[in-house]
């Protein structure tokens, strides 16, 4: 018998801790595991011996609770692993030995990944005897291989409910106005795309959305909107933190000098108040953005039931393929029917999905480039389905606290 080990890393999610709760359940019925640990902020915290036991989740109640909290329970990193440091590497899997660890799984997005590559990597160059597996997440959907990630789904849900909810808000007052909503999404717009499930028969306020596959054109944009306006007094405009100019500058570096996080990634935002200015030098229609910040990947109350289900899944069944002794993998998914919809668990080699970014196809974008097709919708819409039967407190939904 071997420990396993698992952590978390990257942006959190409303579901990331259904993919937990799936790798504990799956572990702690399993006969070749001894002890089931946590990483207290991902292998930032590992490497400082920061660890918890995960035995009390055999308890199928507090086990639900975790299912329905959101963030990350056991904290989150950014750190990405050095290349050739072979003092790290060799501290690192010291601490494996000490405390026999035999498998090490790790939730997160692109670059969680590169951490599972890394390590497994490794493990294979100096023979040590370890399985080492991912777990998708990520509200981004930017996963490679991968049907779409856990996390998205919920995400998307938010962002589509909340713009229907706004809809119903301005409609109240007689006059021409546009809301700007600003989603996260740095390089790819799946959650700005998202917007458009929004659209009904019954509401329809989205009608224009800027992706960041897309260079954004100032003239075709003020163009479109004055089209747009001259049809009805309300509209939305969906617009995603990471588009760029013709030059591949992000727009919000137009007003802002930006840090990096600790991926070297651009720390983004305020897009939208660029767009909302641009529109008040233009044009003469009353315009206010909002910005949905980290409450698209938070808010727990709005859990599509499709991506609670699935999350737990990746975990439960990528931990099961690791007990199998498959090692340097992603637990993904494969849509296997669009009508009903249904997907299953499918493992891809970590080595082709690390480093790599899935954006929206060109299928999946509307001719003039600022909308979707239906094929997005069609793709999306069963991901935001259904919704869990949460546990709730005096009103107040419960969370399980580290």
């Amino acid at each position: 018998m071997k420990n396993l080990i698992v952590g978390q890393s990257g942006g959190p999610t409303s579901v990331i801790n259904s993919s937990l709760a799936g790798v504990i359940k799956k572990a702690l019925e399993s006969e070749k595991i001894d002890k089931v640990y946590g990483m207290i902020n991902g292998i930032e915290g590992f490497m400082n011996e920061n660890i918890i036991s995960l035995e009390k989740f055999n308890d199928e109640n507090t086990l639900k609770l975790l299912r329905q909290t959101p963030s990350s329970y056991l904290g989150s990193c950014r750190k990405k692993l050095p290349e050739d440091d072979e003092e790290f590497y060799e501290k690192l899997f010291s601490l494996f030995k000490k405390y026999d660890i035999g498998y090490f799984l790790y939730i997160g997005g692109n670059d969680s990944m590169d951490t599972v590559k890394k390590v497994s990597a490794y493990a294979k160059k100096i023979g040590y005897d370890i399985i080492v597996a991912g777990i998708p997440k990520t509200i981004d959907n930017d996963l490679a291989l991968t049907d779409h990630t856990p996390g998205f789904g919920s995400a998307a849900k938010f962002i589509a409910n909340s713009i229907r909810q706004l809809t119903m808000d301005a409609k109240a007052y007689k006059m021409k106005s546009i809301v700007i909503v600003e989603t996260m999404g740095r390089n790819a717009g799946w959650l700005t795309a998202a917007a458009a499930l929004a659209n009904s028969k019954k509401v329809h306020s989205v009608d224009i959305i800027l992706l960041p596959e897309v260079v954004f054109d100032l003239d075709k944009f003020i163009e479109k909107v004055k089209d747009v306006m001259s049809k009805k007094d309300f509209t939305v405009i969906a617009v995603s933190e990471g588009i760029k100019d013709k030059d591949g500058k992000y727009i919000s570096e137009i007003t802002s000098t930006l840090k990096n996080d600790g991926f070297n990634h651009a720390n983004l935002g305020g897009a939208g108040k660029i767009i909302e200015n641009l529109l008040k030098q233009h044009l003469t229609f009353k315009s206010r953005t909002i910005e949905f910040s980290t409450l698209q990947r938070c808010f727990a109350q709005g859990i599509s039931l499709c991506d609670y289900e699935e999350a737990f899944r990746a975990g439960y069944e990528g931990t099961s393929h690791a007990l199998s002794g498959n090692t340097g993998f992603m637990a993904g998914f494969a849509r296997t029917s669009e009508n009903p919809y249904k997907c299953e668990v499918k493992f891809y080699d970590v080595d082709v999905i690390a480093n790599v970014e899935k954006k929206i196809p060109d299928d999946m974008i509307s001719e003039d480039k600022m909308y979707v097709t239906q094929k997005f919708i069609d793709y999306a819409k069963p991901l935001i389905n259904g919704e869990p039967d949460l546990i709730y407190n005096d009103g107040l939904i419960d969370f399980e606290i580290l």
